[in-house]
């Protein structure tokens, strides 16, 4: 049977029973593998629309997002399933793929590391190439599925030390956000003395919480940048492994290499996943991690003096109540999506180096309230597409215009809101000595 005939095949047995998902997520992998992305997404779409939580349906909507030069669309679904910890390695590469679109190379090293941990299959020489790893590729060695990149002395070294550059000069807006990193962080590093004849040991950590794409990867660099530290940015890959007992040693490790070059920031990004309620969890595998994640904190297992930690989560409330005891985590901080001056940041990056005429961004940002950075930053690539679209047609580039944003923006819906639903329930009912004050406020309750 050739191809035409299998997909007019399974277009029939599609009419004769829509709400089949297997069957339409067959026909849709079909269409894709002949070329067919455009016809293929409508069929994902559909399944989807049956099956909204299945997360291979929306990696597959990504793939051929991608294969349609659909970057934007691609990015919001891969964001979406990597913050939530999806353990679908191909994500991982697709997410490498749209990171280094971006110019964002750093990034895109650590998800196709991510990837290839999870499946060495997906090893990629083009990619790989054009990241700059062949230099790497001779160090690294395959280790019962998982890529590792030796390091000097014979040690084992799963994640990248970084040295950003970005401060809080690159960050616009949440002043009251820097001012209290800048209290726990930039000025016992910038008065080690002062601090040490007052008996105050340089170190501990901040929780940031709040919704997704609000910046708080950006912000945890920025601060590394601030004070010209080291920068380990941890992912719950990084930490998590199905062999008993890797996990807590991946943890010791982490703790380890940020000691070994203090001063060091440590970023956990989805916390919650590494330190979860332990009342909630049924294996003692999982406990144990966490015991090992607040031992290494305390610095049970070695000093911790320069050795700083941030955290970020979308979902606070699911972090053990130990991690906020003095010396952990004893600054919780929300994080809102972005207010007025960052928010016309934003757009400012985002429209740099294309055509346009008189923008005013600020009517712009006045429009977009309640919108995350990656809303934003979706926003801007809508009113490019459709201004793209426009220039095709006359054959000569068209200006962006206020109007084309404006445009955007009424389209594009905040994605925090759902967040915020959430959250409004925690700040109501379950706010013990106040953790979700500032939820309550921003909401105005």
């Amino acid at each position: 049977m050739s191809v035409a005939d299998e997909i007019r095949a399974l277009r029939e047995a599609v009419r004769v029973s829509p709400d089949n998902v297997p069957l339409r997520t067959h026909l849709a992998g079909v269409l894709a593998r002949a070329g067919f992305y455009e016809e293929a997404e409508l069929e994902y779409r559909a399944a989807l629309s049956r099956a909204p939580n299945d997360v291979s349906l929306q990696l597959a909507l990504a793939q051929a997002f991608w294969a349609q030069g659909k970057a934007v669309e691609a990015a919001l679904i891969v964001d979406g399933l990597i913050e939530r910890g999806s353990p679908l390695p191909a994500a991982s590469l697709l997410a490498a793929r749209l990171a280094l679109r971006d110019g964002r190379r750093d990034d895109a090293i650590a998800h196709y590391r991510r990837a290839l941990q999870g499946d060495a299959t997906l090893a990629d020489d083009a990619l790989a190439s054009e990241l700059g790893l062949g230099a790497l590729e001779e160090a690294a060695e395959i280790v019962e599925g998982k890529v590792r990149v030796a390091e000097g002395g014979g040690g084992i070294l799963d994640i990248a030390l970084e040295r950003p550059t970005i401060t809080f000069k690159d960050v616009g807006g949440m002043e009251h956000v820097k001012e209290a990193i800048r209290n726990k962080i930039v000025f016992p590093l910038q008065n080690p003395e002062l601090y040490e004849a007052y008996g105050k040991a340089i170190g501990g950590g901040i929780l940031l919480y709040g919704p997704p794409g609000c910046g708080k990867t950006h912000l945890a660099r920025a601060t590394a940048g601030e004070v010209g530290s080291g920068f380990i940015n941890v992912g719950i890959q990084d930490v998590l492994d199905m062999w008993l007992g890797n996990s807590e040693r991946n943890m010791h490790q982490i703790f380890s290499q940020a000691r070994a070059n203090a001063p060091c920031l440590l970023f956990f990004d989805e916390v919650d996943a590494l330190a979860g309620k332990r009342t909630d969890m049924h294996a003692s595998a999982g406990r144990n991690t966490v015991n090992v994640f607040l031992a290494e904190m305390d610095g049970a297992q070695g000093r911790n003096k320069g050795v700083l930690v941030l955290a970020a989560t979308n979902a606070p409330w699911s972090v053990d109540s130990a991690f906020r005891r003095p010396g952990r985590f004893d600054q919780v901080i929300f994080v809102p999506p972005p207010d007025l001056e960052a928010r016309v940041a934003i757009l400012r990056i985002h429209v740099k180096g294309k055509p346009q005429d008189a923008l005013d961004l600020e009517s712009v940002a006045r429009k977009s309230e309640h919108f995350s950075g990656a809303d934003i930053k979706g926003l801007v690539e809508v009113a490019v597409e459709r201004k793209l679209q426009e220039a095709l047609k006359a054959g000569l580039p068209k200006p962006l215009t206020t109007k084309d944003l404006l445009a955007a923006a009424a389209q594009v819906k905040p994605s925090t809101r759902e967040w915020f639903a959430t959250a409004k329930n925690y700040a109501l009912y379950a706010n013990e000595g106040g953790v979700y004050d500032d939820v309550a406020k921003y909401l105005k309750l």
